[in-house]
């Protein structure tokens, strides 16, 4: 991604309900459509699937956008818009989106 710098990254938190029967699948689907919307770059996701009486299962996934433009469209796509409904009512105790313009990136890699 680093010629397309700056972009912006769309920080997706959440904990989940016990309540996860069909969670996966949708998940899929929301990444393969994602995938062609204009202004995709990429995503990232990570759960911790290891909650405890005392602590939900806390996943991130970081979805990258080439504008604010292809966010906002992203975000009321109707196929997104009905997974966000069903997440509310079903998949998620809490939430929170964060958007971040990334000025600037740098990895390591090991060969």
């Amino acid at each position: 991604m680093k010629e397309n710098v700056p972009y912006y990254a769309v920080i997706f938190t959440s904990t989940q309900t016990e309540e996860t029967e069909g969670y996966t699948e949708m998940a899929n689907k929301m990444e393969a459509l994602a995938k062609q919307q204009k202004g995709y770059l990429d995503i990232d996701s990570a759960r911790n699937n290891t909650s405890t009486a005392l602590s939900a299962s806390l996943g991130i996934t970081v979805s990258y956008w080439e504008s604010l433009e292809a966010i906002k469209n992203w975000k009321a796509n109707t196929e997104h818009l009905f997974a966000q409904q069903k997440g509310r009512e079903q998949w998620y105790n809490w939430y929170n989106v964060r958007i971040c313009k990334v000025e600037r990136e740098y990895e390591f890699k090991l060969d």
